[in-house]
């Protein structure tokens, strides 16, 4: 069977730091960064890229469409 794995874009220029993005991210992927952007706000970033599954919460959920989910099957090597 296989499994999903996921990857975010966030635009870390028009990201105004609202932080939905990291409350509905339900792996805890997505943290606000220290740095801030031309704005001078502290935009989203993937702080934990391993555990991204793609499930598009943070995308759904961000007011300005800045975040982009990408989507890819991994096979699952198994022991014979």
């Amino acid at each position: 069977m296989a499994k999903v794995k996921g990857a975010i874009v966030v635009d870390t220029e028009r990201c105004k730091g609202c932080e939905l993005c990291v409350i509905s991210c339900p792996t805890h992927v997505i943290a606000m960064s220290q740095k801030v952007n031309i704005k001078g706000y502290h935009y989203a970033y993937m702080e934990n890229p391993d555990a991204c599954n793609g499930c598009t919460n943070c995308a759904v959920v961000c007011p300005d469409g800045v975040i982009t989910v990408y989507r890819m099957k991994v096979e699952e090597k198994t022991e014979v």
